[in-house]
């Protein structure tokens, strides 16, 4: 039997919404390789991160890592904002 423990699955996503108490939405790329055709293609797959504090905003690159479910819909938690986006944008 493996003694190793797992390491959480981990994504790197850019914030596309933050307006939820305790809670963004994180947006996640991917580049895969369609199966039929064998041209690459970008697919995205949102998230429902638990924000404690609501730290993130909208624009920020953050690393988001799996957790046990929180809610219906949130099983993932912010671990890092990596790159805050502008202020000045608003």
């Amino acid at each position: 039997m493996d003694t190793t423990t797992k390491k959480p699955q981990t994504f790197t996503g850019v914030v596309v919404k933050a307006a939820m108490k305790d809670t963004a939405t994180v947006a996640v790329n991917r580049y895969v390789k369609h199966p039929k055709y064998k041209k690459f293609q970008t697919k995205t797959t949102k998230f429902l991160v638990d924000d404690k504090g609501n730290t993130a905003k909208v624009g920020d690159k953050v690393t988001i890592v799996a957790t046990r479910p929180i809610s219906k819909m949130k099983s993932f938690k912010l671990a890092s904002i990596d790159l805050a986006a502008n202020a000045d944008t608003e």
